[in-house]
């Protein structure tokens, strides 16, 4: 993993590829929500902490993958969380999962803040800061596929 960055790169193996040998769909979302989480890490942010640290929690209310090209086993493949949007009271990470810099896939992951009521609430400053490092988006998936 790049430090900061929440990048990661791993190798397909049999155990992620259906059995025509092409990703399996759910490994991707485990990849995700890994990246976020490693990332959260390198910038002192926990997710099962920020009530502690900033009296929130966070709730995922929607996730996506699009599926450009399929990727095979033994394939190297680099997930690296993207800032997608930060709005008042949530905000969107997106990964970007690429082979040799082709994009394979592109995931997104939805999360809103909740004060200890389940009240909305902002983003924490502290969140906000750490999700304006992150990098821009490198590929435009409005295109079609």
């Amino acid at each position: 993993m790049t430090e900061h960055s929440g990048r990661l790169t791993f190798r397909l193996t049999y155990g992620d590829c259906d059995a025509v040998g092409i990703a399996y769909f759910g490994i991707y979302y485990r990849w995700m929500e890994r990246a976020y989480s490693s990332w959260l890490f390198s910038h002192g942010i926990r997710s099962g902490e920020m009530q502690d640290q900033f009296g929130i929690v966070t709730v995922g209310i929607s996730s996506a993958a699009r599926y450009v090209q399929p990727a095979k086993v033994f394939d190297e493949l680099t997930c690296q969380p993207v800032l997608d949007r930060i709005g008042e009271s949530s905000y969107r990470v997106g990964f970007e999962f690429t082979r040799t810099r082709e994009l394979i896939t592109r995931g997104q992951m939805t999360f809103a803040c909740r004060d200890l009521n389940w009240n909305k609430s902002s983003v924490p400053e502290a969140l906000v800061k750490a999700l304006r490092a992150l990098p821009a988006p490198s590929f435009d998936v409005s295109a079609p596929v």
